[in-house]
């Protein structure tokens, strides 16, 4: 007597990330709340989909012991170690790290005050240093403040006259005494300046300009300054440049692990801050990820029912990212 027909368990397999799952309901909550999209970052070699890049190293690296496939093999021979893209040989390989490794810029050698404004400008970057207010020093003050384009060329720097008596110059960081702020700008006026910048020349207040930064909101509070939301452009919550548990890096670390140079590495320099932050924008802006997305709220704008009808290609076409890539700036 023959033995009873089995009948073998249909999985389902998510055709961004490779995760499998039981049953097609699953899959389509797997993916309701992974938002994955072509603005994702990726393997160059399998393709699988990751929320940040620093995922994809992990994958890119993993142990020998749990090594499967062949994505640590091919990206130890023919992979960018700093974008993470594969080539097709060691000499492509060789052209390409010329131009993706970058160098340190060139110290300011003192603050200037200048506003040379071009009316082409899309984006400038911000970065403040502070020194310490109050009885401990814990009151953040801010004391000195750099903008620079897309050029990495100097849009406006100065000292600033804290408001308040500094009772920590944080000298070991800034670099800054006593003399260095007894002629600095007034708050007031270095807030307007910066807003002439960002609204184009123009005094109606609107922001016309994109503001890179890195943890823009403290640089922000300390100028007391207000932006509009969807013009920030902050290297330290952008969810592909953040840990793997979604935990916002270091500039040092980003500068390190993406551009290929140090900084920071004595006293922190707002010129060279600004530029870091903008050269991770444009590496950022600058990737190719296809066709524009589609605006609205993918997959949770569809019936349960007719996703659970999706092939999973379906529900990957029809889906979209959690956040707005930042190559839509260049449309």
């Amino acid at each position: 007597m023959s033995p009873p027909k089995t009948t073998a368990k249909i999985r389902h397999r998510c055709v961004a990330c490779f995760k499998m799952f039981n049953r097609r309901q699953h899959l389509v909550e797997h993916m309701k709340i992974s938002h994955h999209s072509l603005h994702q970052p990726r393997c160059g070699v399998c393709f699988k989909h990751c929320k940040s890049f620093e995922s994809v190293r992990e994958h890119l690296n993993v142990p020998d012991h749990l090594f499967k496939g062949d994505c640590k093999s091919i990206f130890s021979e023919r992979g960018c170690t700093l974008c993470l893209q594969i080539f097709e040989d060691a000499t492509a390989l060789a052209d390409h790290k010329n131009k993706c490794h970058l160098s340190a810029p060139l110290p300011l050698v003192t603050p200037t005050r200048t506003l040379g404004v071009n009316t082409r400008l899309k984006a400038v970057a911000i970065d403040c240093e502070m020194v310490g207010g109050g009885d401990d020093g814990s009151t953040d003050l801010c004391a000195t403040i750099c903008l620079v384009d897309e050029d990495e060329h100097v849009i406006f720097s100065t000292h600033v006259q804290p408001q308040l008596p500094v009772t920590d110059y944080r000298h070991k960081v800034t670099g800054l005494t006593e003399e260095d702020l007894k002629n600095g700008m007034r708050l007031q006026d270095v807030r307007e300046k910066v807003l002439a910048i960002l609204c184009g020349g123009h005094n109606d207040g609107a922001g016309r300009l994109l503001l890179v930064g890195h943890d823009l909101r403290h640089d922000m509070k300390c100028l007391k300054l207000q932006y509009p939301s969807h013009l920030l452009r902050d290297t330290a919550k952008y969810v592909p440049l953040m840990k793997t548990n979604l935990v916002s890096q270091s500039l040092k670390y980003l500068t390190r692990s993406y551009l290929g140079y140090k900084i920071q590495c004595g006293k922190h320099e707002p010129y060279e801050d600004c530029v870091a932050a903008m050269r991770l924008y444009k590496r950022m802006r600058d990737q190719e990820h296809g066709k524009a997305e589609e605006e609205g709220d993918g997959l949770n704008s569809w019936k349960q029912s007719d996703l659970e009808k999706m092939k999973p290609e379906e529900l990957y076409h029809n889906s979209t990212s959690e956040y707005r890539c930042w190559c839509l700036d260049r449309r």
